[in-house]
């Protein structure tokens, strides 16, 4: 099976800005996320960014970087202008994989590319179960419900789907029902070049989640558990402290 992975990299974060260029020991958290996208045997990893630090930093361990416009609005725009750079051929397989996730596994990455390379679907991506009552009330875990051929439903930060006579009182009747969506994709390059001129859909605003906008222009995406439990991505100082620290561990 053959796919590209192309890693978005912006510098100016809001919470943690140079977030990609953060030490974990004494390599740059990029460093981290593009080891872990070649041990999934991709043909090609590349690091999309517009910043020269970032391209400076991935180019000194051996990286691909393809430098893009700052104007993008989202990592999904970022992808298809490397894609047309690149000159990637419309059944592409290309997985997005976020620059601040140095803890990613080397097998969701192949796994949600396979998954897609056996689906009629234009996009696939992986949920894991939810594990503690209280992230399924928390607005900043996003929740998702499939059917039973494996296409996501609907995506959101409420709680799905709704438990009666329990989530009421905020409480979890079912815990095994309840998925989290994780923020890994695949996509056909060409696909991805006609998502990205689509308009922001409705939903999608409502609930700030961009994977809405497919499902609302009646494109379906196919999901699955993944193989491993993901690791946690790098937000804040305060989840810099928590990586630096496992690295400390050698737990990265």
């Amino acid at each position: 099976m053959s796919f590209v992975v192309i890693i978005p990299a912006r510098y100016a974060s809001t919470r943690l800005p140079g977030k990609p260029l953060a030490l974990i020991g004494d390599k740059p958290m990029i460093q981290y996320v593009y080891q872990r996208a070649m041990l999934a045997n991709a043909d090609r990893v590349v690091v999309a960014t517009d910043n020269e630090d970032i391209k400076t930093a991935v180019e000194s361990f051996g990286g691909e970087v393809c430098m893009t416009a700052s104007s993008h609005q989202s990592g999904s725009d970022r992808l298809a202008e490397v894609c047309q750079k690149l000159a990637l051929s419309a059944q592409t397989i290309v997985v997005n994989v976020q620059g601040d996730e140095p803890f990613i596994s080397s097998a969701n990455i192949g796994q949600v590319a396979a998954n897609l390379a056996t689906s009629d679907c234009p996009m696939a991506t992986l949920s894991t179960p939810i594990l503690e009552a209280a992230e399924v009330f928390n607005p900043n875990v996003v929740k998702v419900v499939a059917d039973t051929a494996g296409h996501a439903l609907y995506f959101s930060r409420a709680p799905i789907a709704w438990q009666q006579g329990g989530f009421e009182q905020g409480k979890v009747m079912d815990l095994a029902s309840c998925q989290r969506h994780i923020g890994i994709y695949a996509y056909r390059a060409g696909f991805l070049a006609d998502y990205v001129k689509m308009p922001a859909s409705a939903l999608e605003k409502l609930e700030s989640l961009e994977q809405l906008r497919v499902l609302e222009n009646g494109f379906k995406i196919h999901i699955a558990t993944a193989k491993d439990v993901p690791g946690m991505g790098i937000d804040t100082p305060e989840d810099l402290a928590l990586a630096q620290e496992a690295y400390r561990q050698s737990r990265l």
